[in-house]
């Protein structure tokens, strides 16, 4: 399984895999203490331990005492660190999921997430499973039945297959660079370390392609465009303005004044932002996009329907207003996500692409 939202380069060189059913990549080490749990963010992400036997566990995105009390039972633990969330499937186990689980695959009433229903209960005891599901909404009952159920299965598995454990770690490294784009905040960050001085962000312009010397590629910008602190200009097409601690990727636009901002896929007269996240964004007026300090804006492109334009802000965390019509949108997130789960992507994308088209003919750039 390869995650769409995150980018990893082990540092622990390329470790082996197929020891067990079931491996997951991880960043192992030893236990951090409680500041360096906090200070890393490990509460959101799942954590990985392995004992004497090369037996891992998973629990999933707890606090530090939750995850002391879960792990006293596993016994003695040789390594730790948070998993990146990628795993891979030994064919036998996959197909022995398709069939346990064939009844909700074929009614789609479901829904589950690899992490609190597959790796926790056949790693975890039963209470330490149920603890931390009724921490999630989960009913003790519920947690319970779906335990007995997961063992059930890992003990039919492990009676078919013997020659494989059941759960394990791929080391990755302490070291490993680990950029994650699935959250606004880390979006935001790990596209910012592409202006960086550090050695990781020498890193992430060789992965991109970015040239140490111009950091502009593709471009067609005039001569007069001030690029300054470290900005970056992709495949864009600038007449005037200047971009300062700026990510500018496929920009199309007369004139440009921004400061600390990302901008991909823009078409517009002109673009004035500071501190701004602007994706996929068609504007054919005249006045172009003058945005308020920290806007995040972004237009959906669905067949049959009209152009939405969401916004946001880079101070407000999606997850906790999912479900609310923020104010100036027509829709939560929340619908516009159920609104787009029948959607024919490609011709999404052919529909945005000529929305661009048209504004470039009509604005002239």
């Amino acid at each position: 399984m390869f995650w769409g939202d995150q980018i990893f380069v082990p540092s622990a060189g390329h470790a082996e895999s197929g020891a067990h059913h079931a491996d997951i990549l991880a960043q192992m080490g030893p236990m951090p203490d409680e500041q360096v749990w906090v200070a890393k963010g490990l509460d959101k992400y799942g954590l990985i331990t392995v004992n004497e036997q090369n037996e891992a566990a998973q629990v999933e995105k707890v606090s530090y005492e939750t995850a002391m009390r879960l792990l006293k039972g596993f016994g003695t633990v040789t390594s730790v660190g948070p998993s990146l969330g990628s795993f891979s499937l030994s064919n036998q186990m996959l197909t022995e999921l398709l069939c346990e689980f064939a009844d909700e695959l074929d009614g789609k009433q479901s829904k589950m997430d690899s992490d609190p229903h597959f790796w926790m209960p056949l790693t975890l005891d039963k209470n330490s499973y149920v603890s931390v599901m009724v921490t999630k909404d989960e009913t003790a009952e519920v947690a319970g039945a779906h335990h007995d159920r997961m063992q059930k299965f890992k003990t039919a598995l492990l009676g078919k297959h013997p020659s494989k454990g059941v759960f394990g770690a791929v080391n990755v490294g302490e070291s490993c660079y680990w950029w994650d784009y699935g959250q606004l905040g880390l979006y935001k960050k790990n596209n910012e370390l592409a202006m960086g001085d550090s050695e990781e962000a020498e890193a992430l312009r060789a992965y991109l392609k970015i040239p140490e010397e111009s950091r502009k590629v593709g471009c067609q910008c005039e001569s007069d465009v001030a690029m300054t602190d470290g900005s970056v200009c992709l495949a864009s097409k600038i007449k005037s303005g200047s971009l300062k601690r700026t990510i500018a990727s496929h920009v199309t636009c007369d004139q440009i004044d921004t400061n600390g901002c990302i901008l991909i896929n823009v078409t517009a007269k002109k673009i004035k932002a500071t501190n701004c996240i602007v994706y996929n964004v068609v504007d054919d007026s005249e006045d172009g996009l003058v945005l308020a300090d920290g806007a995040v804006m972004t237009n959906v492109f669905m067949p049959g329907s009209e152009k939405l334009v969401q916004n946001s802000s880079t101070t407000t965390d999606g997850g906790k207003v999912f479900k609310v019509k923020m104010t100036g949108n027509p829709f939560s997130f929340a619908e516009v996500y159920k609104m787009n789960g029948g959607t024919d992507v490609t011709a999404a994308y052919a529909l945005g692409a000529a929305a661009h088209a048209a504004a470039k003919e009509k604005l002239g750039l």
